[in-house]
């Protein structure tokens, strides 16, 4: 599906000649994302014709607290809490259990409300025509857990926190975007952008939308001192309230007594557990019933069928997750200044544009999709939402012409490896441990040593290689081996954020190093110009065909350069769940939020 598509039926669409329905369901035989077609229906002049709202079944006349205790595992355990320092997703979902956004994202990519009113467009006014400007009319009687009044203050001091460099923001591009917040009062603020921009809505939805409390801050001895605190015990609009936290091991919440609907939450304890492996969590669910929920599972298909017992199910749609292999462009085993893979020292062959080459044509990722994943293989880094998914990629797998590509650049067989100016083409291959993750490392290895490129395999414990302590140099974002497995994908319709990844920014400000803690979002050390110009462009644009059109461009740059290795589309989330829970309350959006509607989580029964 091409851009130009897009173009022609949002045209239509906006003129009158469809209305909203007919627009998402042909737009939806197009191939394009719910989420991406209900964004442009926000940003037209047309009102939508049906309400969006929350699976709520069975909470009518229940009491809070009333369910007890709900036990949730996830196979990656939370090291902090603080959502937008999080590194990894395992502490974003942690931390969004007490955070809230202004705007969520519901289970088919359709923005609801959650701290406003109603989702601002055009037709109700709240949203400029020029997209200039969104005016956000906030719930009344909010209160924070500790009951202080959540107002539009909350929502200034948010942006303020969020681009201040010194917080180390990993979603500061999309509140970038914001260029003013006039709190007009407490229940409303008016939220300018120079220039206009098509993504008015990012910052303020999903896990990049969550809000903080300014109050937390202004009563702290000092600003880095309530930023330590946060981290380890945020306070939040949400269903819970943290009761204690041991980090890397466990999470238990509380109901929050101050929540703003009075019959829920329905659970009066939300104990989160890390760790353990993916197969053993989904048998604790679904064979043993020990656990409610068990989320982020990696599982083959062959193994998947295996283990599935008559007391829970598996479920899980396919996102926005792609498995890769990022490729380092620094050199891993030179130390510089006290720091390895230290973006000023290239990576002795991954920096041969033929060497990169010849990798991601030896690999075959459609044999590793079907065996492994159950699901597409990709040859796109953003996939999962149609119009901004690329056309012009392919999986191109031939090792035969990998070889010649590498013996053309000069580098020769040296025995079964080889070799250039005394160099050798041996990697270091480092993921997760996770079983699919290590049969993923085999196919490679295995696909690599025909092309002569030797693979040494490395698994590091998930709880460290997505632990975000600076000092731990095993973790991804220190990025110290010469190739690294595991998932990412974008967090929201309009994945600015996600495609600052391959962003390097002023003096490599955004690459993962010592001098911002790692905390970077480039971690592959990739630095282009022309990417990056192509990305300042982006926030830019309004009109939704030149953006879809700037998303195709960012991602084939990273596709055609090998920055990373896209192989598989993945599953928004996999998880387990209990017979016990009522599951159509329980529902992973496009974006692999599971938690999005926690609030109205209850029992079958």
């Amino acid at each position: 599906m091409s851009h130009t598509s897009l173009g022609s039926l949002y045209a239509a669409f906006t003129a009158g000649e469809l209305s909203r329905r007919s627009f998402l369901q042909r737009g939806a035989a197009l191939g394009i994302s719910t989420g991406l077609l209900t964004s442009l229906v926000a940003n037209s002049a047309v009102a939508q014709d049906e309400a969006v709202a929350f699976p709520d079944a069975g909470t009518e006349g229940q009491e809070r607290g009333a369910g007890g205790e709900i036990r949730v595992l996830a196979v990656q355990a939370a090291s902090g809490l603080s959502v937008h320092n999080a590194t990894g997703g395992k502490d974003i979902s942690a931390g969004m259990v007490i955070s809230e956004p202004l705007m969520q994202y519901d289970g088919v990519g359709d923005l609801v409300p959650v701290l406003l009113t109603q989702v601002p467009s055009i037709a109700n006014g709240r949203l400029a025509e020029d997209l200039s400007s969104v005016t956000l009319t906030l719930l009344p009687d909010v209160v924070w857990s500790d009951g202080e009044p959540f107002t539009a203050n909350d929502v200034k001091f948010t942006w303020e926190w969020n681009i201040d460099p010194a917080n180390q923001s990993i979603d500061r591009v999309s509140w970038e975007i914001v260029s003013d917040i006039e709190v007009v009062d407490d229940l409303t603020a008016k939220v300018t952008f120079d220039p206009p921009t098509y993504g008015w809505f990012q910052a303020f939805s999903g896990n990049i939308g969550a809000i903080y409390p300014a109050h937390f801050w202004a009563n702290a001895a000092s600003h880095e001192e309530a930023n330590a605190a946060f981290l380890m015990g945020p306070i939040g609009t949400g269903p819970f309230v943290l009761e204690s936290f041991m980090p890397n091991e466990e999470v238990v919440y509380a109901a929050n007594e101050n929540y703003r609907e009075a019959n829920k939450p329905y659970f009066q304890t939300f104990r989160l557990r890390g760790g353990g492996d993916a197969v053993t969590s989904a048998q604790a669910v679904t064979v043993n019933g020990e656990w409610d929920l068990a989320f982020s599972l990696m599982i083959d298909p062959e193994t998947l069928a295996s283990i599935v017992g008559e007391v829970g199910s598996i479920e899980g749609a396919l996102g926005t997750g792609v498995e890769k292999i990022q490729l380092n462009f620094s050199d891993p085993n030179t130390e510089v200044d006290g720091q390895k893979s230290e973006v000023n020292t290239p990576h002795p062959f991954l920096t041969d544009d033929a060497v990169r080459k010849a990798i991601l044509m030896a690999i075959n990722r459609e044999q590793i999709a079907e065996n492994l994943y159950g699901s597409p293989a990709t040859p796109n880094m953003l996939v999962g939402l149609g119009a901004f998914e690329s056309p012009n990629t392919s999986l191109n797998f031939d090792p035969d012409a990998a070889t010649a590509l590498l013996e053309e650049a000069g580098w020769e067989l040296d025995g079964t490896v080889r070799a250039k100016d005394g160099v050798k083409l041996s990697v270091v291959l480092t993921s997760t441990v996770n079983l699919r993750r290590q049969k993923t490392q085999a196919v490679v290895k295995a696909n690599l040593e025909t092309i002569g490129v030797a693979v040494t395999l490395n698994q590091v414990d998930g709880s460290i290689f997505f632990d975000g302590d600076p000092a731990n140099d095993q973790n991804f974002t220190h990025f110290q081996s010469d190739m690294q497995l595991y998932t990412d994908g974008a967090t929201s319709a309009y994945p600015v954020n996600y495609m600052k990844y391959w962003y390097a920014g002023p003096n490599n400000e955004n690459v993962a190093q010592a001098a911002n803690q790692w905390t970077g979002t480039n971690k592959t050390r990739w630095v282009n110009a022309e990417y990056d110009a192509a990305f300042d462009q982006l926030v830019a644009l309004t009109d939704p065909a030149e953006v879809a059109a700037q998303f195709i461009t960012l991602n084939d740059m990273v596709v055609e350069n090998v920055v990373e290795i896209p192989l598989v589309q993945t599953y928004a989330d996999m998880y387990a769940i209990s017979n016990r829970i009522r599951s159509e309350n329980v529902v992973v959006n496009p974006f692999g939020d599971l938690y999005w509607n926690l609030a109205n989580w209850n029992t079958a029964e």
